[in-house]
């Protein structure tokens, strides 16, 4: 049985853990791959710097929307950052997208940084890693005016609306921890209702770390209860969610 990490920040200077540990530990769980995201341009250098040094680790480089006005404006970071998408190990863009819950950044902000990694991607056919809170009403728009785009909504935790508004345009879903612990009926109905060739696992560590690891580090490892969690909740085994969810993230991360 095998088990990837799609979505990961072990390699973020603040990390509590050793990241070299919990990728050791998560391999004893069968959680052979990780994939490291960046935020900012240095965490996605730090990403590319990471994944080089490890054979089963790749990096994607975004600029996650909480920073558009941070680099909607600065024309020499962007330019750097647009030179790491050639860089080996790169496999994805993000995590980009928009996010009017918290609207760090103005919705503006946030739809012109989108809008340039959108080209970067199409540039150098990479799949996105998109982060959306409450605002797929503003994103689709955005995305549909791209042709051949392909990528994951991460995190998710809509509605089975959105799932189908998702899977109608070819995208994966990446589910977490989030699942263990939400109480939100509406989007446990929404995990069982993504197709099993369009999901994916995740952790996002050190954040949203599963029940029964509440109050602890989320690592790696905890993909795999997340895996069970899930496949309890949807009827599957774990070792064909397992071999299901490994098999959609090679194909679409050409791992």
């Amino acid at each position: 049985m095998e088990l990837v990490d799609t979505h990961c920040h072990i390699h973020f200077p603040d990390y509590q853990l050793d990241p070299d540990g919990v990728r050791e530990e998560a391999a004893r769980d069968a959680v052979t791959r990780l994939i490291c995201v960046g935020c900012t341009l240095p965490d996605s250098q730090s990403a590319i710097e990471y994944a080089s040094r490890h054979e089963n680790v790749w990096a994607s480089i975004g600029l996650h929307p909480h920073e558009g006005s941070v680099y909607v404006d600065d024309h020499k970071a962007l330019q750097q950052f647009h030179d790491l998408a050639s860089k080996p190990k790169v496999i994805a863009i993000g995590e980009t997208g928009l996010d009017y819950y918290y609207e760090h950044s103005s919705k503006e902000a946030q739809k012109r940084l989108l809008r340039f990694q959108l080209d970067i991607a199409q540039e150098h056919d990479l799949p996105l890693i998109f982060h959306i809170r409450d605002a797929f009403e503003d994103f689709w728009p955005i995305f549909d005016h791209y042709n051949g785009l392909t990528g994951v909504i991460h995190s998710f935790t809509a509605t089975t609306t959105e799932v189908e508004q998702i899977g109608s345009r070819g995208l994966y879903i990446g589910l977490n921890g989030i699942m263990t612990f939400t109480k939100n009926q509406a989007q446990l109905e929404a995990a069982k209702a993504i197709p099993l060739d369009r999901l994916l696992l995740e952790t996002d560590a050190p954040f949203l770390t599963p029940v029964p690891f509440r109050g602890t580090i989320c690592q790696p490892k905890h993909v795999r209860v997340t895996a069970e969690f899930l496949g309890e909740l949807r009827g599957e085994s774990l070792e064909s969610l397992a071999a299901a969810t490994t098999a959609n993230a090679k194909r679409l991360f050409k791992l």
